[in-house]
């Protein structure tokens, strides 16, 4: 199964985000972090094939985690959503690994799944997922 971890601090914007890709992604195992120390224990346990991250977070910020992600050889494929559009943002998100930047106000749903769906195309595990959305 594939497996999409949402890493957002805002609960109702993480809600709407995980009922689009569920709704999308039906097969996908789907988990939430509300914050960086959060998303750090799931990663450390769960090796997530997608992540959608948040840069700025309680606790590590969303940049440090993809750096971490990246960093640790890991294949797992960061998705950077903020409300900051930035220049800087977006190419700080691309150095530490990021393989989209998204702003929240400006992405349309239909963006978002279409990265999604684009990222997770070449992964094992995601092969009766994207074959179902």
């Amino acid at each position: 199964m594939c497996t999409i971890l949402i890493v957002e601090d805002n609960a109702i914007f993480r809600s709407s985000l995980r009922e689009m890709l569920a709704a999308r992604f039906p097969t996908a195992g789907i988990e939430e972090a509300s914050n960086g120390d959060d998303a750090l224990r799931i990663l450390d346990t769960r090796k997530p094939d997608l992540v959608l991250m948040d840069i700025k977070l309680p606790g590590r910020n969303g940049l440090e985690l993809t750096r971490a992600i990246k960093s640790s050889g890991s294949r797992t494929i960061v998705i950077i959503l903020t409300s900051y559009d930035i220049p800087e943002y977006r190419e700080a998100a691309m150095q530490s690994g990021a393989s989209h930047f998204f702003t929240k106000g400006n992405a349309r749903s239909d963006e978002i799944a279409a990265a999604v769906g684009s990222a997770l195309e070449h992964g094992s595990n995601c092969n009766t997922l994207l074959s179902a959305s």
